[in-house]
């Protein structure tokens, strides 16, 4: 038996419309859901991504040219090169440095006086002297230019003396010194340093020309003289090798009235000396180093006059032999802080012309 739908025809057309527009429609929405494809490419695959857009070419020469204001390696290297040709290891214009020194030396000598008259000795006389002098030393400096220093250097001296004329201790100021210290040349990495230096020592301490034998000592000089020296230094790290040549040119002392032995001494012209020196400076750690020198200093003869007769002005004179003056240093420098270093020197004499033993003190007193 054959069924019939019980769907009527205007049923059937609607369920037919149905079944071709649900297909459709889901074609649509996802054609909808994915961008179009570009021509030329084949469906379903991405699209090349197309090449950047080239610049135009002067718009790319403007944008390298150098502006105003930018570094460049000749700027660099010039600039390098002048802040080295200012670099000098004085002080800085205007600044202002202090040192304290603290220097003892003793002196041990023995003499022979002997007098002849009418070829008979009348007078022989050994004489002992045992010196022991203490110097407290403070030097200022000032920075005039970045190459050129000034100092001023103000000794105080405390001496014990012990002979045969007196016993006792004599303190005074000694001779002032002004000083001047010129590096011509800049530092240059691994070449060395030149200094030149002048000072000028005054007589302001207690003359020994002027002393009364048996009441006080000399604490300085007694003349004026200048000293012309230069050193040159080369550090070898951990070494630093200086040298050093001076020479000293002594103004007289005039207008004198000194007993001695009979004669009245008036007028000393002390001879001129040439001193130099030589060492090495070797740094044990960052903050202990090591010093060794030797200077040594020769003096001309000096020529002393005097008068014999009071009366009549009878004048003599007479010259002193050379001297020689050797000193053997060994110093230590302690660093107690980055600006601090406090340096202990002892000298040995090599000569009898020379203190037979020193020891120094020096120290900065700007911390």
């Amino acid at each position: 038996m054959r069924l019939h739908s019980p769907l009527s025809p205007l049923a059937a057309a609607a369920a037919l419309a149905l079944a071709i527009g649900l297909p459709l429609a889901s074609g649509l929405a996802c054609a909808q859901s994915q961008s179009p494809a570009p021509p030329g490419t084949e469906a379903g695959k991405p699209a090349p991504v197309p090449p950047p857009a080239v610049p135009d070419a002067d718009a790319a020469r403007d944008a390298l040219k150098a502006r105003e204001g930018d570094i460049n390696q000749a700027t660099l290297l010039k600039e390098t090169l002048s802040a080295a040709d200012k670099q000098y290891s004085l002080l800085k214009a205007g600044q202002v440095s202090a040192t304290y020194d603290l220097n003892y030396s003793y002196i041990g000598t023995e003499t022979i006086n002997a007098k002849f008259t009418d070829s008979t000795l009348t007078l022989f006389e050994i004489q002992n002297t045992r010196a022991h002098t203490i110097t407290n030393t403070g030097s200022v400096d000032y920075g005039l230019l970045d190459n050129l220093t000034g100092s001023f250097t103000l000794p105080l001296v405390s001496r014990y003396s012990q002979s045969t004329d007196f016993g006792g201790i004599s303190h005074g100021l000694g001779d002032i010194s002004l000083g001047l210290r010129w590096q011509p040349f800049a530092l240059h990495r691994d070449g060395p340093t030149y200094t030149g230096s002048a000072s000028l020592r005054l007589p302001t301490g207690r003359s020994p020309y002027t002393t009364i034998v048996g009441q006080n000592v000399a604490t300085g000089s007694g003349n004026t003289a200048i000293t012309l020296g230069g050193n040159v230094s080369q550090v070898l790290d951990p070494v630093a090798l200086f040298g050093s040549l001076n020479f000293t040119f002594n103004l007289p002392a005039r207008n004198l009235s000194q007993e001695r032995d009979g004669l009245i001494l008036t007028e000393v012209r002390p001879g001129t000396s040439v001193g130099f020196g030589f060492g090495f400076a070797y740094a044990l750690s960052y903050k202990v180093s090591t010093t060794m020198s030797l200077q040594e200093t020769i003096s001309a003869r000096s020529k002393l006059k005097f008068v014999t007769d009071d009366e009549a002005r009878t004048t003599s004179s007479s010259l002193t032999a050379t001297q020689t003056s050797g000193m053997l240093n060994f110093g230590l420098g302690l660093r107690v802080s980055p600006k601090t270093t406090v340096n202990v020197t002892v000298g040995v004499g090599l000569s009898t012309d020379s203190p037979d033993f020193t020891l120094g003190l020096n120290m900065p007193l700007s911390f």
